[in-house]
């Protein structure tokens, strides 16, 4: 028995060491760069290649996400529908609590109603992310980087102080030469190791003007954004005019 307990200690130990030897290996340190006016230019310059302005005057998005969660945002009002599984939500992000929820065909109430909104809320914010990023280098609490390469190219690095549901992340975009991001690295709290990549693939003009991606790559894991329709009404992206009624 003491052999058996033995061995399990050595195994456990070669396990932990193994995984320590990996995550040195793996784990990136958070680029260290102050604040500068050429950093905000990069970031005006990927604003451009995004086209801000467009994306600005979209007032309606949908699309559905690699994870099975669907989307339906009114971006003029701030309601947004978020379907996964069972579930169907309505969000007022101006007014939470006229904000409402189903599971199958019963409507979700009493203390349960504020769990699955605030899910809805954290799905959307990571998803909506991996669609819009670009677009929020200059929100409210966050700052801008340079970070130079080796070939005397610049990367931007833009760090979070406030807002979504994981205050304190930063990523370093890659930049082609016309200001259209490639890829980013993430110092998030979601990931225990720092400096993952995933890139930023698939762009294509909308019928709003605004550039979108349609797909990610993060390591071996592929992650499509798929039924993209954009527009300045609700039936111009195919979804009922009077999808968010209820919770006006």
């Amino acid at each position: 028995m003491r052999k058996i307990v033995k061995g399990l200690g050595i195994f456990v130990g070669l396990v932990a060491v193994i995984g320590l030897t990996a995550f040195a290996f793996l784990n990136e340190k958070r680029p260290v760069a102050p604040p500068s006016a050429q950093a905000d230019s990069l970031a005006k310059k990927m604003l451009i290649a995004v086209n801000k302005s467009a994306w600005d005057s979209t007032h309606f998005i949908t699309w559905k996400y690699g994870n099975g969660h669907t989307y339906v945002w009114d971006k003029k009002n701030n309601f947004v529908f978020v379907n996964w599984g069972d579930y169907r939500v309505l969000l007022n992000l101006q007014t939470w609590d006229r904000g409402r929820a189903f599971k199958g065909t019963e409507e979700v109430k009493g203390p349960d109603l504020d769990v699955v909104r605030g899910k809805a809320w954290t799905y959307f914010c990571n998803d909506s992310f991996w669609l819009i990023a670009p677009f929020k280098v200059f929100d409210e609490g966050t700052t801008r980087s340079l970070v130079p390469n080796e070939d005397g190219t610049n990367d931007l690095l833009v760090s979070y102080a406030s807002g979504g549901v994981t205050p304190g992340d930063a990523y370093l975009w890659k930049l082609d030469a016309s200001g259209l991001p490639l890829s980013y690295k993430m110092w998030v709290k979601v990931l225990p190791v720092g400096g993952v990549m995933a890139t930023w693939e698939g762009w294509s003009k909308q019928p709003t003007g605004a550039m979108l991606p349609s797909f990610h790559q993060l390591g071996p894991l592929k992650l499509p954004i798929k039924d993209l329709r954009t527009g300045r009404t609700l039936t111009e992206t195919g979804v009922s005019g009077s999808i968010f009624d209820p919770i006006r």
